[in-house]
């Protein structure tokens, strides 16, 4: 006996639904850091919501390679320097010629080099700087003229809680994801009226390559001080952006959604 239901979304939970639909249908994507981590996890799941999908990656190649493997002719991997106004302008002009548009771009890329500013070196804090924020203004300096031209985007910034609240040994970091929440806020208020929308999401401690590689008791002092008591996952990053990339989020810009299982709040 067939139900009798007046919409598909009476008969499938709604993220079925969704998910058969395709959020992001139709959408051109460029994530810079793609290769791993977060930047991984957010390439895979555009693919898996409809979009086409460019990623960025400097140094390494086999796993970007692999990537593409995987999700064929639905990823394209370019190889750049974010930090690089030069090599972001190139870029997208790429980018632009080989998919037609760039509907979404998702500044993802960044670089750690933490120790006590009393003994950071000049070049550690402009290495962070450059790859954590110059990269963003790079990145969103030149897809600028594409978006106006198309009369609409959705600007995605990976900030990062520790932006907000700070954390003791990574001054540099800090200051280049905080300076990512400020940059987004007046990005979504310069643009707005070209129907572009720029918000951040600032996760917290995510399970990466990086997290794999501490101790059983740093990341108990870790995991005590986030409320849900775990690390978070690069897909449950992902999901947000989802969000903000996809007609679901149509009527918010300028804001910082956080991923922190309650670490900040």
């Amino acid at each position: 006996m067939i139900n009798n239901c007046w919409l598909l979304s009476d008969c499938l939970p709604l993220t079925k639904f969704y998910f058969i639909m395709g959020l992001l249908d139709g959408k051109i994507a460029l994530i810079t850091g793609g290769s791993r981590g977060i930047g991984k996890a957010i390439v895979q799941r555009f693919v898996e919501e409809g979009a086409k999908v460019a990623f960025t990656y400097r140094s390494s190649a086999e796993s970007a390679n692999q990537i593409v493997n995987e999700l064929g002719d639905n990823a394209k991997a370019y190889q750049s320097d974010a930090a690089s106004f030069e090599s972001a302008a190139e870029l997208i002009q790429n980018v632009m010629k080989d998919f037609g548009k760039i509907d979404i771009l998702i500044n993802n890329a960044g670089i750690t080099k933490d120790t006590l500013l009393m003994r950071m070196s000049e070049e550690q804090w402009d290495a962070v700087i450059n790859t954590n924020l110059k990269s963003v203004f790079n990145l969103t300096k030149n897809i600028m003229r594409p978006m106006m031209k198309a009369k609409g985007g959705s600007i995605i910034n990976i900030s990062s809680v520790v932006g907000v609240i700070g954390n003791a040994g990574q001054a540099n970091y800090v200051a280049s994801k905080a300076g990512v929440i400020g940059f987004t806020k007046t990005i979504a208020k310069e643009v707005g009226s070209r129907n572009i929308r720029c918000n951040a999401i600032a996760p917290g401690f995510i399970e990466t390559d990086m997290t794999d590689e501490l101790d059983d008791k740093t990341k108990e002092a870790y995991l005590s001080s986030i409320p849900l008591r775990r690390l978070g996952k690069g897909e449950e990053v992902a999901n947000a952006c989802v969000f903000l990339a996809s007609d679901l989020s149509s009527y918010i810009s300028g804001q910082t959604i956080h991923v922190c299982g309650a670490m900040c709040c």
